[in-house]
């Protein structure tokens, strides 16, 4: 059968196998009505030459990739233009967050002829049928009446068709995994974490409710959230733990814990099947929650949050639009109420955020790093994240022209997103934003190493015992007096024992 997809997963950062939901959905919309197959970049070892090996079979007509932000770019972005240098007529679709958020840059580069921007469950299937009913010309009055999509008319204009609503979750097709096992065993994707041996990867709801400036998810989902039921979550995590045996769950869901009652009706369920797991959510959100759902969430398994503390300084919250829920002083309660549950809060902060002088810009960064600390004192068992600001396209927002007005622009070239510094930018270590001058950036670093190695991150489970107290000694001195700079000894331990700093993979999730 002629007309066959590629499914394509790129790789991530450090190549981690986690089960690549994003191009399962994908496949799971078309599935029992066309041919596809996958190809994952974290498991193939020569990923391009499997892909052109399919195509050469003369089978397939399209070659779909899902684009996150960051190191998938690597494979992405020169696959796709292999794949169109030397097979012009093969139609390529690209999905994810990189693509919807700078769609113009990927159409424009042309080696990219259509984007879903956003949820692809209806626009994908609607998108192959149009194409493939369509023998001799594609008709833009079909492909305007997609949703999610975003193409080139005939004109050559960037066409982006109108958003479609969240679709309940449950009323979508179950994941093919069993076809994902005639490609790579998903036994690979159950990788070992801290909080267990065999552990899951699990993306349970859409969007996220909140429209924080900075996030790159906001321009897609423009604040809307649907999840899966409690009921249909427990039904996949049953059939992997019978199957599988896992015994640790990652849900990577913009914001598990959007909806309070689902949280609780699944702690229920799961209670008695010892598994642990970790997820994403808001401060302010998980704030509402009483002292006794939190320890029924610990009781079910609950073993970390990671949560989007950002600055403990109420006017930076607020030019993030994060102000007016969540507080400084709500950060500093809600580290000990997390203490005393048991639950570890896993904090996230943006240093260097745009301001009106270099002075002042510099100020925050310091006045964080002390929040930081104070944190730490209050619950020293809080995982912190540090993140350099980065800025999104959410277009609109005061934050955004501020940005603009202070001389930042994004690359107009795909070939330059793919450069070392804009890979670091995506992942919010590389700012290239003119306001954060090299010392700031060396003050955050160097802070965030002694931070390291005074208390290791749990979350990598080689670094206990011997290697944490010798960590722990060493940094002492520095964190206790703030001499931050040149940490040359932490680094070499940190090399020497292969340390993975705690952080979220492309920040954006999958």
């Amino acid at each position: 059968m002629k007309n066959k997809l590629i499914l394509f997963n790129p790789k991530s950062a450090n190549g981690k196998h986690r089960i690549p939901n994003s191009i399962l959905q994908v496949g799971a919309s078309i599935h029992g009505k066309y041919e596809y197959v996958f190809v994952d970049g974290n498991l193939e070892k020569k990923p391009l030459e499997k892909i052109l090996e399919y195509i050469k079979t003369g089978e397939f007509r399209y070659f779909c990739s899902t684009v996150m932000p960051g190191p998938q770019l690597r494979q992405a972005i020169p696959f796709t233009k292999k794949v169109k240098e030397q097979h012009p007529n093969i139609i390529t679709i690209w999905g994810g967050y990189f693509a919807s958020n700078q769609y113009k840059v990927c159409m424009d580069s042309g080696i990219v002829d259509y984007i879903i921007n956003g949820p692809g469950d209806v626009a994908f299937p609607s998108l192959i049928n149009v194409l493939e009913n369509s023998k001799f010309k594609i008709e833009d009055s079909k492909l305007k009446d997609i949703k999610n999509l975003i193409y080139k008319n005939e004109k050559e204009e960037i066409v982006k068709t109108t958003k479609e609503n969240l679709l309940d979750q449950d009323d979508l097709p179950s994941l093919p995994y069993a076809y994902l096992d005639t490609f790579y065993r998903v036994k690979k994707y159950l990788a070992k974490t801290f909080m267990g041996k065999i552990t899951l990867s699990y993306h349970s709801s859409m969007g996220c409710p909140f429209s924080c400036s900075f996030c790159g998810i906001v321009p897609i989902f423009n604040a809307r959230w649907k999840g899966m039921s409690a009921q249909k979550m427990y039904k996949d995590v049953k059939y992997f733990k019978e199957k599988y045996n896992i015994d640790a769950i990652e849900f990577h869901d913009n914001n598990f814990f959007t909806s309070k009652k689902r949280v609780l009706e699944f702690s229920k369920l799961i209670i008695n099947d010892n598994i642990k797991y970790w997820g994403e959510g808001r401060i302010d959100t998980i704030n509402k929650y009483t002292d006794d759902e939190l320890k029924l969430m610990k009781k079910a398994g609950c073993e970390m949050i990671f949560l989007g503390a950002e600055t403990g300084n109420d006017e930076v919250l607020k030019q993030m639009n994060k102000g007016g829920t969540q507080t400084g002083q709500m950060i500093k309660d809600f580290a000990l109420r997390m203490k005393n549950v048991g639950i570890i809060p896993e904090m996230s902060f943006v240093l260097g955020m745009p301001a009106k002088t270099e002075k002042q810009v510099y100020k925050q960064i310091l006045w964080d790093i002390n929040f930081i600390k104070e944190i730490k004192k209050i619950n020293p068992n809080a995982e912190i994240i540090i993140y350099l600001y980065s800025p999104t396209p959410t277009k609109g927002s005061d934050l955004y022209k501020q940005i603009l007005e202070a001389g930042f622009s994004f690359p107009e070239t795909l070939e330059a997103w793919i450069s070392p510094s804009w890979e670091n930018f995506d992942l919010r270590k590389n700012p290239l934003t003119p306001w954060l001058k090299p010392y700031m950036i060396d003050a955050i670093k160097n802070f965030e190493t002694v931070l390291n190695g005074k208390y290791p991150t749990v979350s990598d489970f080689r670094i206990k015992g011997y290697k944490k107290k010798v960590l722990e000694i060493v940094s002492n001195w520095r964190y206790k007096t703030g001499f931050y700079k040149y940490p040359y000894e932490i680094k070499v331990l940190h090399k020497i024992w292969k340390y993975r700093q705690p952080e979220i993979e492309g920040f954006y999730s999958e």
